[in-house]
């Protein structure tokens, strides 16, 4: 096969003191503009965070771009952290300043992140999952939604819908962990290696980072320690982890409770909830994660469009707003519509599911 046709999606992050982002943005934004990647970058004052989609020479070009900027030419393990991919997994390219590389509520510097340095390496973290101990706890610090699709063995969740919110926790954490050993663990390791910045100013000295996150772990090892898929913020959503000997599927549809790994967002606009659905049923539920979301759909019609539709929902609003003599007939053939495609599902959630039960420390 010729190497063009091969993709990868490269995802790394780098703290590291930029004196001019916005430079940087520009830098960046023009180069990926130009070899014709796509994906998602944040350049800010902490540093960076990327992930990108490109060909076999792409991405050796933009590893190249990186080698050759003061700032970006030491990523660590940046070869380990890319994948195999059936092609582009973005729509566009997005390079942008961002304050926060990572949302936690406050900024940190170079300096701080590797002071607060106490990792562990994937092979650290093989022999703990091995080697199961009482005196040890592994600390999911992805969000509940993302944990429910798969985790490591043993792992306990973060408990919480937003990054933002570990700040709040952080207490608790100390005191009901402070008798053990924590490892934390992250998607790459970057909400980890900020968070350890944090915990290092609350004289917090048992918390340790699994270097890499998932990512860098399951690249590496194959063993069936990380159970279920993997969460992903590009277009696969949910990757599999594993072959055949060591994949399992943990999740459960929300509408049939069978096992599943798929996940969809909820259709109704101002819900949006990321939930765990099987492709059938979801598509017999319209994409609506509960009976509360079909009732305002059938309302206010913010409902996102999909390729499938008989109807374009965003036109009808847009129609709704220039010819209001209209509204109420559009909003009954609607109404009607939705009903018919949800005649057959039976919702066994009444209200949305945008706030997951979490995880009650």
């Amino acid at each position: 096969m010729h190497p063009t046709t091969n993709f990868q999606l490269l995802t790394f992050y780098a703290f590291v003191d930029i004196a001019d982002p916005q430079d940087q943005v520009l830098l960046h934004k023009q180069f990926c503009a130009d070899i014709g990647m796509m994906g998602r970058v944040y350049i800010g004052e902490e540093g960076i965070s990327s992930t990108v989609t490109g060909n076999t020479w792409q991405i050796m070009a933009y590893k190249m771009f990186l080698a050759n900027n003061p700032y970006f030419k030491d990523i660590p393990d940046i070869d380990i952290k890319a994948t195999e991919v059936d092609g582009h997994q973005f729509d566009k390219m997005i390079v942008r300043y961002r304050k926060e590389i990572v949302a936690l509520g406050k900024t940190v510097t170079a300096d701080e992140v590797r002071d607060a340095d106490k990792q562990i390496t994937i092979d650290e973290m093989k022999r703990i999952i091995d080697e199961w101990d009482k005196d040890r706890e592994i600390l999911d610090m992805r969000n509940d939604y993302e944990r429910q699709l798969g985790h490591f063995k043993w792992a306990i969740p973060a408990g919480t819908t937003n990054f933002r919110e570990v700040q709040d926790l952080v207490t608790k954490y100390k005191e009901k962990l402070k008798d053990k050993k924590v490892v934390m663990y992250c998607t790459w390791g970057i909400r980890c290696e900020k968070l350890s910045v944090l915990l290092t100013q609350e004289w917090v000295d048992n918390f340790y980072a699994l270097d890499g996150g998932v990512v860098k772990y399951t690249n590496v090892h194959n063993d069936g320690n990380r159970e279920g898929n993997l969460y992903t913020f590009d277009g696969r959503v949910s990757c599999p982890i594993g072959d055949e000997q060591t994949h399992t599927t943990i999740a459960h549809c929300i509408y049939t409770d069978v096992p599943t790994d798929n996940c969809e967002n909820c259709r109704y606009s101002p819900c949006n909830a990321r939930i765990i659905a099987d492709r059938k049923a979801y598509r017999k539920h319209y994409g609506l994660c509960s009976a509360e979301c079909r009732d305002k759909a059938k309302q206010d019609l913010l409902i996102k469009n999909v390729d499938r539709d008989p109807v374009n929902f965003k036109s009808l609003r847009g129609l709704m707003t220039s010819d209001p003599t209209q509204k109420e007939s559009i909003k009954n053939n609607i109404s009607k519509l939705i009903d018919k495609k949800t005649l057959h599902a039976e919702f066994r959630h009444k209200e949305s599911q945008k706030e997951w039960v979490l995880y009650e420390w």
